[in-house]
Order: structure tokens, then C-alpha cells, then sequence
């Protein structure tokens, strides 16, 4: 039976994709600062018939990312990671100016540090898996410049470079960083708590989508999971599967396979485009186009989700 490990399960993302997996028959080591809740998301996998193991902890801590791995091992191996864990590193969040530098710090340890620590931690058993694969929750806020969210996009941005270069480095693990959109999400609400989130996705209406991912092992790359609902691949792909050539502009919807996929929504035109390709798996940050990285969809403008983690939600 496969093994995933998932990040930032109490609550959120984290909670869906467990709750996924777990009636997909996978087997889960559960993470996230709040045991009580942690516990809560374990019992409710459990009723799949799998076996599940919370581990209450912060993924900046080393010995908790070992703890997290021991267990996976003791279960048999390790077929999945999902580093979704994350904070937002001001609450609500504010403009660079003023951001607190504490704050910065505790996202890069969390969303940066931890992320890779526990993808170090785990390799050696994603290497021996059948179909090791990482998946790293990203956000529109790694390639767009939002206003307020310089400090967590940057932690995104750094995220998705590592993850390309991951890709680069480990062709015999699939890496994914993937954008799961604006959701209705407790994190969501505490970023920008003045905002109406009522039109916004559950994360049980997109975990779905996300794990595509793994259902039909797609190749290392930036995703969207806007893009893989609507049944097409990565950036990078074009209608007939092929590169994609044509990028759509600031005033009208993307065409063919726009890079990041977001077809319908042209605020949110994201780097990458080079799913297809393993030697070119990197963010080409073109956060400061105007064709790739406009707001001219207000409903979309808090990037990603700010509510991809179980620990500040």
C-alpha cells in the first residue's frame, strides 16, 4: 500500500488531500502544530481502512521533519510527500514597509527550511519508491507582485525555485509545486479578514483536482489546480499536449496552454511553462510582465492559497 506524508493536515489544504488520499486507499503520517486537531483529521482518514499516524509538531524543527520519516518508514516506505505546511508571517498581512522581520523569518523556516528539510529527510525512501513523487503547494503570489503579500510570496517564490531545481537534480522523483487557488480557508481569512471569501472553493472542492497529480503521474512541473480541473496538463502544454508557444495577453483570456494554466483567469498568467521539459524545471519570475501578471480580476487577487497550511489558519 503507498505511504504519503502530508504537512499542514489539521486543517485547510492539509486536511482535504489527507482526507483524499485516505479514500483512495493510501496509508498517511499526518503533521501540524495542533495535535488535538491532528487527531481529529487522523480519525476521520482512519474511517477509510487505512492506517494513519498524526505526529504533532513544526516542520522547522529537524527532529520533527526525522519523526515524520521514521514513521513513514515504519509503515513501509515513502510514495508521496506533500510539503503543505505554511504561515503567512503577519496576520493580517501588510506591506513590506512595515512587515515585521520576525515574522519573515518564521515563514522562510517554516515554508522554505522545513520544506526542504523534510524533502532531504525523506529522499532516501522516495528514491527507492516505485514512483516517488513531491508535491509542494505554491501560490499565484510567487510570480505576482500583490501588494501585502511581498513576505509570504517571496517565501512561494523561493519554494518554487527549489522545486525546479529539485526536479532538475532527482529525474527518478516526480516534483510538483502546484497553485491551488484562492480557498475558503481559515489562513485565507486571517491574511486579508476584510475580504468576503463566500465565493471563494472549499479545500475539499480542490484537493481533488491536485491529486491528479498522482493519479495519473504527470511529469515534474508547476501546475495550477484550476488548470487540472478542467482536464489539462501543465504549464507548458499546449492543446495537443505539445510546448506552448502563445501567450495570452493582459485584456483577454490566455490561448492554448498559457504558461501556469490558468486559462480562464488572466490575472493569474504564473511562471514556468516548462513542465515538459526536465532540464529547464524553473521559475522564470515574471512577476513584473504586465501580460503575465496582472490583477484585473479582483476576485483573485490574494494569491494562491494563503491557506495551504495547517499550522496558521
Amino acid at each position: 500500500m503507498s505511504v504519503a506524508i502530508v504537512t499542514g493536515a489539521s486543517r485547510g489544504l492539509g486536511r482535504a488531500l489527507a482526507g483524499e488520499l485516505a479514500a483512495r486507499g493510501w496509508d498517511l503520517v499526518l503533521s501540524a502544530r495542533g495535535a488535538a486537531a491532528l487527531e481529529d483529521t487522523a480519525a476521520r482518514a482512519r474511517a477509510s481502512g487505512v492506517r494513519v499516524v498524526p505526529v504533532a509538531g513544526d516542520v522547522s524543527s529537524g527532529a520533527h521533519r526525522a519523526a515524520l520519516v521514521a514513521a513513514a518508514r515504519e509503515l513501509g516506505g515513502l510514495d508521496l510527500l506533500v510539503n503543505n505546511a505554511g504561515v503567512l508571517g503577519a496576520e493580517p498581512l501588510v506591506p513590506l514597509a512595515v512587515h515585521p522581520l520576525d515574522g519573515l523569518r518564521e515563514a522562510f523556516e517554516v515554508n522554505v527550511v522545513g520544506a526542504l528539510g523534510l524533502v532531504q529527510e525523506g529522499l532516501p525512501l522516495l528514491r527507492a519508491a516505485e514512483a516517488g513523487a513531491v508535491l509542494n503547494i505554491s501560490s499565484d503570489a510567487a510570480v505576482v507582485a500583490y501588494a501585502t503579500w511581498g513576505a509570504y510570496g517571496a517565501t512561494k517564490a523561493a519554494g518554487d525555485l527549489l522545486s525546479g531545481v529539485l526536479a532538475v537534480e532527482e529525474p527518478g522523483v516526480r516534483v510538483w509545486w502546484a497553485d491551488p487557488g484562492s480557498m475558503r480557508t481559515r489562513m485565507m481569512a486571517a491574511a486579508e479578514p476584510w475580504e468576503d471569501l463566500a465565493g471563494l472553493p472549499t479545500p475539499e472542492e480542490v484537493a481533488p483536482a491536485l491529486l491528479r497529480l498522482v493519479a495519473e503521474a504527470l511529469p515534474s512541473g508547476r501546475y495550477t489546480a484550476e488548470r487540472l480541473a478542467a482536464g489539462r496538463a501543465s504549464e507548458g502544454a499546449g492543446r495537443d499536449g505539445g510546448p506552448d508557444t502563445e501567450r495570452g495577453g493582459p485584456s483577454g483570456a490566455p490561448t492554448g496552454g498559457t504558461a501556469d494554466g490558468t486559462a480562464g483567469d488572466p490575472a493569474r498568467h504564473a511562471a514556468d511553462g516548462t513542465a515538459d521539459d526536465p532540464a529547464r524545471h524553473a521559475v522564470d519570475g515574471t512577476a513584473g510582465d504586465p501580460a503575465r501578471g496582472t490583477a484585473d480580476d479582483p476576485g483573485r487577487r490574494a494569491a494562491g492559497d494563503p491557506a495551504d497550511a495547517g499550522v496558521a489558519r
